[in-house]
C-alpha cells in the first residue's frame, strides 16, 4: 500500500471553476491525509483561489496550464492541439506516474477521449464505461455505462459487467454482488436487439452474479448491485433519477413550509429527514469512475460544487490503495 495518492485535477473544468474545485481540493486534503493534490490551470488563478484557505501547503501544488479546454469545442482535435490545457496537463501526470488519478468536471468528451490518449485502455479492453455509483433504498448500486459508449455492442456489455462486479466487490465491499441488465421487461425474450444478443452472453459467463433483466422502476429499490446497460440508456437513466430527486425534495420543502402545523412537524421531522435525504444525494458519492484504463480517471457533473468534487477526490484513495486496475488486469481475462 502506498503512503500518499496523489490526484491530478482539472482546477479549470467545469460550471464553477476555479473557485468549486480548489474549494474542493482543499477540504479533501483537510479531511484525508493520505492524498495530496496536484491542481492543474493558470498559476495565478488557482493560487488566488488557494490563498482563501488554510491547507497543509506541502500537500497541494499547482502544475501550470494556461490553456482551457470549453465544452463547445471538438474532443480530439482540442486534446490533439491544447498541449498546455488543464486535462492534458492533469493526465500527462498521470501517464508519467507523478500523479495515481484524475479527477475533472471539465468537458465529458474531451476527458474521455484523453483518458483513453493518454492515459491508455488496460490491454484487452475494448470500450472503457463510465460507472457511478447511485443511492438506493438498501445502499448504493453502479450504473455501468452512464456516458461513454452509446453504440456499444454486446462483446462490450459483458466486459462492463465484469469490471462492474470487480468494482463494487472490491471498492463498495459487496461480496458477489449481483448483476442485472436494463430492460423493458422481466422476461428473457423481451429487449431490443443488443439486449437479446446480451442477455445469454451474461447469463452464461462464470465471473459475475448475474440476476437476469431489471426494469428502471427497480432501480432506485436497490435491485441489483451492477447495472449494465449502453451509456445511451445509462445516462437518460441517470439524469432522471438526478431531476426527479431534486423534484421530490423540492416538493417535499415546499410542501412542508405550506401551513402552521406543516412547519411543526417539518421541525420535528427535520433531523430525521435531514439525514435520509444527505444518503440520497448523489453528490455524497462524488464523480463517475472510468473504467478499463491504466490509470483511474474520475469525471464529475460539470455542475458540480464543492463537496462532489472533494468526495471525487477522496475516493481516488481507495481506488489507489486496493489497486483496483491491477485486480481488473488479473481477472478480466482469466478465462
Amino acid at each position: 500500500m502506498k503512503d500518499m495518492t496523489v490526484v491530478a485535477v482539472d482546477a479549470m473544468g467545469g460550471d464553477y471553476a476555479p473557485l468549486e474545485i480548489v474549494k474542493g481540493a482543499v477540504e479533501a486534503v483537510n479531511e484525508n491525509e493520505r492524498l495530496s493534490v496536484i491542481l492543474t490551470g493558470p498559476t495565478d488563478k488557482v493560487k488566488a483561489e488557494l490563498d482563501k484557505y488554510s491547507f497543509p501547503k506541502e500537500r497541494i501544488t499547482i502544475a501550470e496550464a494556461p490553456d482551457v479546454i470549453t465544452n463547445d469545442e471538438a474532443p480530439v482535435m482540442a486534446i490533439r492541439r491544447k498541449k498546455d490545457s488543464s486535462v492534458v496537463v492533469a493526465l500527462n501526470l498521470v501517464k508519467e506516474g507523478k500523479a495515481d488519478a484524475f479527477v475533472s468536471a471539465g468537458s465529458t468528451g474531451a476527458v474521455l477521449v484523453g483518458a483513453q490518449l493518454i492515459a491508455g485502455r488496460i490491454k484487452g479492453v475494448e470500450r472503457p464505461p463510465l460507472a457511478p455509483l447511485i443511492p438506493t433504498s438498501t445502499g448504493v448500486s453502479l450504473i455501468i455505462d452512464c456516458g461513454a459508449n452509446v453504440d456499444a455492442r454486446s462483446s462490450h456489455l459483458v466486459q462492463f459487467a465484469k469490471m462492474g462486479s470487480i468494482y463494487m466487490e472490491n471498492v463498495v465491499g459487496i461480496k458477489n454482488p449481483r448483476v442485472a441488465i436494463v430492460n423493458i421487461g422481466a422476461e428473457e425474450e423481451k429487449g431490443n436487439m443488443l439486449v437479446k444478443e446480451t442477455f445469454p452472453l451474461l447469463k452464461n459467463c462464470p465471473d459475475i452474479n448475474f440476476i437476469g433483466s431489471i426494469e428502471a422502476r427497480e432501480i432506485p429499490n436497490g435491485g441489483a448491485d451492477v447495472i449494465v446497460c449502453e451509456a445511451f440508456v445509462g445516462n437518460v437513466i441517470l439524469k432522471l433519477y438526478e431531476g426527479l430527486g431534486t423534484t421530490m425534495i423540492n416538493l417535499i420543502k415546499k410542501g412542508m413550509m405550506s401551513t402552521f402545523r406543516s412547519k411543526i412537524g417539518a421541525w420535528l421531522a427535520k433531523p430525521a429527514l435531514k439525514n435520509t435525504l444527505k444518503d440520497f444525494n448523489v453528490e455524497k458519492y462524488g464523480g463517475a469512475p472510468m473504467l478499463g484504463l491504466n490509470s483511474l480517471v474520475v469525471k464529475s457533473h460539470g455542475n458540480s460544487k464543492a463537496v462532489e468534487i472533494k468526495n471525487s477526490i477522496v475516493s481516488c484513495v481507495t481506488f489507489n490503495e486496493k489497486d483496483i486496475n491491477g485486480i481488473i488486469k488479473e481477472n478480466l481475462f482469466k478465462n
